[in-house]
């Protein structure tokens, strides 16, 4: 090769070098003191550190749209409760407007590249607020998450699954965006919050300025129950035992169960890319997670140690079964490289 061509090649090097280093990927996730929330803002940080991307994040967003946007190429990465991508494909819940054609066409181009715990459904009340548990709900006002999204589509099922009422005939319901949820906690506008929950959960933490707060379990009759058996098959839903013990309160903060141990349904997801990302950043994305795991990810809140980063079961991931979404096959490289068998429905 001559010196024209050498100096052609070094050029178009060095510039490829460049625009992978610069690479800027956008990322829309929960509020930052949620499991969703941490997680995408490590993701950025392990990102820039492994020379990945630079992987912008917006936070405080209703997931339900900021799942829309990844699978119609809006944005690059999203925290998603797989009950989402479930109800995208058949174009229902939410996505009812797009019709079953449009959300099943949408669903095909989203992809995993790890999963987590993001929370538990629970009850909770101010102690001076005369709840008496999910037996007392009845013509009450329940604060039970944004107006639109995964965490109230859940609410509503857990409410109904423990007191056999609907919004709007058998209690009040009061929404409000993630941004307001300690003020509408704190203000009075509701009696009881049936919310997501990490342990020790940042809401009930914040808002324990203006009171003693009491958590229920959902009862072991319920939780045993054929009807509760049949939400843990929902996509995204998997059943939670937990000792009380862990659950990581002290002061000011009762639980109440039958026993020693807290049960809930539990909400899974992931962080999420569109198919169309190429092999070599989701592989990237999904190893500098791997790496960062104690680093980053699990010291970043006390509650995201028990957030089930790392795991690949599908009892705890419920990637496999009516879960739409598979993992990219990027990230499922990083994973087999990094020494964890991914199961082949997953893929």
């Amino acid at each position: 090769m001559n010196m024209r061509g050498l100096a052609s090649l070094a050029l178009a090097m060095s510039v490829a070098g460049f625009a992978n280093a610069q690479t800027i990927l956008t990322a829309e996730t929960a509020s930052p003191n949620t499991a969703p929330g941490i997680s995408i803002i490590s993701l950025s940080e392990a990102a820039a550190k492994a020379g990945i991307a630079d992987v912008q994040v917006t936070s405080g967003q209703t997931l339900t749209n900021s799942v829309q946007n990844v699978a119609e190429g809006k944005s690059d990465i999203a925290a998603a409760p797989f009950i989402l991508p479930f109800l995208l494909s058949r174009g229902v819940g939410p996505y009812a407007g797009l019709g079953k054609e449009k959300g099943a066409e949408l669903v095909q181009n989203l992809a995993v590249l790890y999963t987590y715990r993001i929370s538990v459904q629970g009850l909770y009340a101010y102690d001076n607020s005369n709840i008496s548990g999910w037996d007392g709900l009845e013509g009450k006002t329940i604060f039970n998450g944004p107006p639109r999204g995964a965490a109230l589509t859940n609410a509503r099922l857990l409410i109904k699954l423990n007191t056999g009422m609907e919004e709007g005939t058998g209690y009040s319901g009061v929404q409000v965006n993630w941004g307001q949820a300690v003020k509408t906690i704190q203000d009075g506008s509701a009696d009881a919050f049936v919310l997501p929950m990490a342990f020790p959960d940042p809401r009930v933490t914040a808002a324990l300025a203006s009171g003693d707060m009491t958590i229920w379990s959902v009862p072991k009759a319920v939780y045993e129950s054929e009807a509760f058996e049949n939400v843990g098959k929902l996509p995204g839903t998997v059943p939670v035992t937990i000792p009380i013990a862990d659950m990581g309160y002290s002061s000011g903060v009762s639980i109440v169960s039958e026993d020693d141990m807290f049960r809930g349904p539990g909400t899974v997801g992931g962080d999420i890319v569109n198919v169309s990302m190429d092999f070599d950043t989701a592989k990237g994305l999904t190893k500098a997670f791997i790496d960062n795991l104690d680093s980053i990810y699990r010291a970043k809140a006390p509650f995201m140690s028990n957030a089930w980063h790392g795991e690949v079961d599908v009892a705890l991931t419920d990637m496999c079964g009516n879960n739409p979404i598979k993992y990219h096959p990027g990230a499922v490289a990083a994973w087999e490289e990094a020494g964890y068998t991914i199961p082949d429905c997953a893929k």
